[in-house]
This record gives C-alpha cells, structure tokens and sequence, in this order.
C-alpha cells in the first residue's frame, strides 16, 4: 500500500500555517482567489517574519533551502482559507526564482533581498490585446539606445499593474528569425515616466486586471535578464512555475467548503458529488506534488493546470447547484462563483495547454496547415 499521508514535521508546519492563515483572515479579511485579489502589504510582512517567502531559494541568495513540499503546504493553506498573499506571490512564485536562474549578480543583490522581506510586489507584463496564449506573437518593443532601453508598446491582464513596483516585462528586442526568436526580458520600475496604468473591473468587481501602455519608456541596459533575444525559454521556465501549483487548485476551497455546509447530505447524490470533488481535490494536489518535487516530464505543468482549474469549475458549479437562491445574491459567494469561467483561461487556456501536452510532452505530430 502506497502511504500518502504527511509526516509529523510536515503536519506540524501545516498547522502552523492554518493558525497563521486564519489570524490573517480575521486581521485583513477573507478574499476569493486571494493569490490574485487578497492583497495586502502588511500580510505580506507576516508571511516574511515567517520566514514563508522564497522558503525554496538557496541560501546564497536569502532563502531557506527548504524541501518544496513545504512551500506548497504553507501556500495551500493560505489560499485555502483565503488570506491575502498577492502581494508577495509573484515575486515568491517566479521572479525570485528566474533572477536566481538567469539574473546577474548585481541584479540579484537588488531585487531579491527587497522580495524575502516582502516589501516590494511584482507585475508580469506577458499578454498583449493580440497576444494572449501565443506569446510567440507579442509586440511590445525595446530598441536599445546608449545605455537604455526604450520600450513602447500594451500590456492587458496585467495583475497588480497599479500597485506593482516592478514589472517583468517580456518584450521584443529584435524581429529576425521565428517567432519565439528576438524575445527579451526587462525589469521595469513602474514609477518610470512613459507608463500609464487603467485597471479592469471585471464582472466580479475585482481590479486586479490591468491594461498597460509603454511610451518611450527608459529602462537601464543593465535591467536586461539574461540573453537579448534568446528568453523565449526563460519564460516557457517561468510558466512552470505559475502553471503547475497549488494555487491552481485551492483558490476556491472556500467556496466549496462553504457549499458543502449548504448542502442537503442526506441526498446520496449529493454525498456522491462531494465525495468525487474531494477526491479531485486529492488527485490534484498529487499533480502538484510530482511538480514539486520534479517527478513529471518537463512540460507536464500543462496536465496539472488543465486539471486543477477545470477542477475549480466543477466546484464553482456544484456551489451554484448548492447554495441555490444565495448564488444569485450579491455576495462574496456569488463573486466567488462567477469568477470561474477565468480558471481555466488565466496562465494558459485549456486549449493551449492540451496543444502543449500533444506536441511537447505525448510528441504527436502537428496537424498540417490546410
């Protein structure tokens, strides 16, 4: 028989993070998909004291060295309970470590000991309003001039574009060859004259989403992140680490957890659907484990994240079914449920991702242009 379950050292750091978790929930309220809309810098200062962010990075750099499964523990049960981690979760989930990976010494002396102390909350500037899923075709540009690069060009779905003090901006840098050819990556202080920030309010009422423009934007030489026109698998490496995790499983928990308590349990087609969505539940997280732990075939990120978040959907819908006339009421419940048509589109639609496991990981051949 195959034991699943954590050891002591283990269950005691997740208990330690649910106490944490829930002090957080009380202190700065319960938030739907906190990753993405809980934010709170003063959360993020509990979670350094912690010692919870870049718990994975090696000590060399500030971090702690820790085996990965605990960082998925502690993140688990923050989303889970819905405390508001975003504003420390980008820069803990993949900039600090991409700079680790491709940064330059100075770059990392900078950027990385501002992220452990959780003072400082990273954007992405990766989609464009043509460029979603295929970010081979994206437009934004940097031509380097002296000692700058100056960029011009839109950024959508931006999250924390507005309270962001950096942007990770992947851009083109050059237009010979292919596609995926001629990308770069820049480090963008947001405070850089050129840049103007609308937030998106989206059906939900949330205003993490944010639509960026770039006018002859200025940016240092030196903010260059690895190789001038060859970053296309810099950030294929930093999809794995946004599309494989724990948050693309749990950030409705809540929810689910609130609809079960609604539910009627003595109907045993209802015990039947809850048992099958607790059962998603562990299946995913094993998804996440093998991640984690660099037990599946590069590429595979893309099974779990199709998993997970149509998981989410399945919650969403069982919740709706549930809570019946409170799902149409204006709460934080009815929020929650209407959100989650975004699951499976965020970091990759499910389309994209099966695409990526046909050609990528299964190797089957590509269906010829017509």
């Amino acid at each position: 028989m195959l034991d699943f379950r954590l050891d002591d050292e283990l269950e005691a750091l997740r208990a330690r993070a649910r106490r944490v978790a829930a002090e957080g929930v009380e202190a700065f309220g319960r938030h739907n998909d906190s990753w993405i809309n809980g934010f709170s810098k003063e959360f993020a200062g509990v979670m350094a004291a912690e010692g919870w962010i870049g718990m994975g990075w090696p000590r060399e750099h500030g971090g702690r060295e820790r085996p990965p499964i605990e960082r998925v523990i502690v993140a688990d049960e923050m989303i889970s309970a819905g405390a508001p981690i975003a504003a420390m979760w980008f820069a803990d989930r993949q900039m600090g470590p991409t700079l680790i990976a491709y940064g330059t010494p100075d770059q990392q002396a900078e950027y990385l000991p501002p992220m452990l102390a959780g003072e400082t909350t990273w954007c992405i500037g990766m989609s464009e309003p043509d460029a979603g899923s295929d970010l081979a075709s994206l437009s934004t540009s940097a031509t380097l001039d002296g000692d700058q690069w100056v960029v011009n060009g839109q950024k959508i779905w931006t999250s924390f574009g507005d309270v962001a003090d950096y942007c990770y901006l992947i851009c083109r840098t050059g237009a010979e060859g292919p596609p995926h050819r001629g990308i770069s990556e820049l480090i963008v202080p947001m405070t850089s004259p050129g840049i103007d920030v609308r937030p998106i309010t989206d059906m939900t009422t949330n205003r993490h989403f944010c639509e960026v423009y770039f006018t002859d934007v200025r940016i240092p030489a030196v903010n260059l992140v690895g190789v001038p026109g060859d970053a296309f698998k810099q950030t294929m490496r930093q999809l794995e680490h946004e599309r494989g995790g724990i948050d693309r499983l749990v950030s409705n928990r809540a929810l689910f957890d609130h609809a079960v308590g609604a539910a009627d349990t003595t109907d045993p087609i209802v015990r039947q659907e809850i048992a099958a969505l607790e059962t998603g539940y562990r299946v995913g997280r094993l998804l996440v484990y093998r991640e984690v732990l660099r037990q599946a075939p590069a590429g595979f990120s893309a099974a779990t994240k199709v998993y997970c978040t149509e998981h989410e959907a399945r919650v969403a819908d069982f919740a709706a079914r549930m809570l019946g006339a409170e799902a149409t009421l204006d709460s934080e419940w009815t929020r929650a449920i209407s959100y989650a048509p975004g699951y499976t589109i965020m970091g990759g639609t499910s389309n994209i991702m099966r695409n990526i496991l046909g050609e990528r990981v299964l190797g089957l051949p590509r269906e010829p242009r017509r």
